[in-house]
């Protein structure tokens, strides 16, 4: 049986599964365990999905994943997702970002308001028209509330004639519970370069 209403993390991959192609390119802007990539490589046969982690032990720990199953298709990045711009000069389809820490890892390690919004800010730069970023947003860690309003003001501020921006949240949940933010290019746009 189909579940309609998902979690998240699962919403946001049915969103991305609709738009993505499998020749364009994509990010996963927070590599963490990997499950975004695994299923953004799925999709992109003739493409390439570009993956951040500031946290060396995920990179490695991913990289064997990758070896084992033999996908070629990921670029793995040990930096900061705000480091976007150095790595990547394409057009770029779709971005997912998944914030807070790496489940199962260091929970002092977070992602922080500056680094997302700079991520996110050059994310929409190099997002082809039509593309959409998603973000999963947590707000029960320490800092997370921090980055859920600097987020929020930031996306407020966006042009409604250049992007269309939703959020997706569970109203009979707890107030920390995840909830999704998608941000779509609108077609009628050209991409910055």
């Amino acid at each position: 049986m189909y579940k309609i209403v998902l979690k998240a993390t699962r919403m946001a991959q049915d969103i991305v599964e609709k738009v993505l192609k499998e020749d364009d390119f994509a990010v996963d802007a927070t590599l963490g365990n990997g499950n975004d990539t695994l299923f953004l490589s799925s999709i992109l046969n003739k493409g390439k999905v570009y993956s951040f982690d500031i946290q060396s032990y995920a990179v490695d720990k991913f990289k064997k994943v990758l070896d084992e199953k033999n996908i070629r298709n990921v670029i793995l990045i040990n930096d900061g997702h705000e480091n976007i711009l150095k790595y990547i000069n394409e057009p770029i389809k779709v971005v997912m970002f998944n914030l807070g820490y790496l489940p199962g890892g260091d929970q002092s390690i977070i992602t922080k308001p500056d680094t997302t919004l700079k991520a996110l800010e050059d994310s929409l730069k190099i997002l082809k028209p039509g593309g959409i970023v998603t973000i999963v947003v947590y707000t029960g860690h320490v800092g997370g509330k921090e980055e859920e309003v600097a987020l929020k003001n930031y996306i407020k501020s966006l042009d409604p004639k250049v992007f269309s921006v939703m959020q997706i949240k569970f109203v009979n949940r707890d107030e920390k519970a995840p909830y999704l933010i998608v941000i779509e290019k609108n077609d009628s746009c050209n991409v910055n370069k």
